[in-house]
């Protein structure tokens, strides 16, 4: 059965590998705080139903209660070890089978085996949060080996911690006019692409969500980064197959057989 990766915006994906689908990060809403959905409607009811779902760091916009509670009874979740004292609302999530991960960890979802590997991302729920969780990223092992970054900077171990993959599913923008420390721009994307070196690269977490009245500051920050990335992963990682995907749009990327 050919793998499928849909990106529905932002850091939300399904990957379907194995027989078995998975979610990240899930965000259905159409405004979240300051932020509107300003690209993509919200995606169907379809996309909620996985076998597992996976959250990758404690920001609202990554860990998103109300969205997690549109997940079918019985689907298993991933969080960062710690979430549940950070986050209590997870606590009354109780029709999900709640797992706490940590870097290393691997967890066997059907056919799949999901590892948690580290990222370079503030980890809190809120900026002076006194609860600490780990940043995340996830490599889905099944018939492809799918690297899905979460929120992260570029660092130094991150082909070795991640190890080989044949997709990798990498931030390239957010939902602001300033990226912080912490993140992954175009450029720096397409480095972390020809460190890891897959087959095939799909860029997230951008041109979805924006500030409420701020259209016209940076607006290239919000349209740009996917394009962006297209061009410089050409010229850092020109072996790797780049699709940029609109909302709701998917692709069965090829994987080493």
């Amino acid at each position: 059965m050919p793998v499928e990766i849909t990106w529905w915006g932002h850091a939300t994906c399904t990957l379907e590998d194995s027989g078995t689908r998975v979610l990240t990060d899930p965000l259905f809403a159409r405004r979240l705080a300051h932020l509107r959905r300003r690209r993509g409607a919200p995606p169907p009811p379809e996309a909620a139903v996985a076998d597992v779902a996976l959250v990758s760091h404690l920001h609202a916009d990554h860990l998103h209660l109300p969205s997690l509670a549109l997940l079918a009874p019985g689907t298993r979740l991933l969080v960062p070890e710690g979430a549940p004292r950070a986050v209590p609302g997870l606590r009354r999530l109780r029709h999900l089978l709640l797992t706490e991960v940590a870097p290393g960890d691997r967890i066997q979802v059907g056919d799949l085996v999901v590892r948690a590997v580290p990222a370079r991302h503030d980890g809190r729920r809120l900026p002076v949060g006194p609860h600490r969780s780990p940043a995340l990223g996830y490599v889905v092992e099944g018939e492809a080996r799918t690297y899905f970054a979460g929120d992260t900077g570029l660092f130094p171990s991150m082909a070795e911690e991640v190890g080989p993959v044949d997709v990798a599913l990498l931030p390239v923008g957010g939902w602001g006019p300033y990226l912080g420390e912490g993140h992954l721009d175009a450029g720096r994307a397409a480095q972390a692409l020809a460190r890891l070196s897959p087959r095939s690269a799909v860029p997230v977490h951008y041109g979805t969500y924006w500030p409420i009245g701020m259209d016209a500051v940076r607006p290239h920050e919000f349209h740009a980064p996917g394009e962006e990335f297209v061009r410089l992963a050409a010229e850092h990682a020109p072996l790797v197959s780049v699709h940029r995907l609109g909302h709701g749009e998917s692709v069965r990327p090829e994987v080493a057989r």
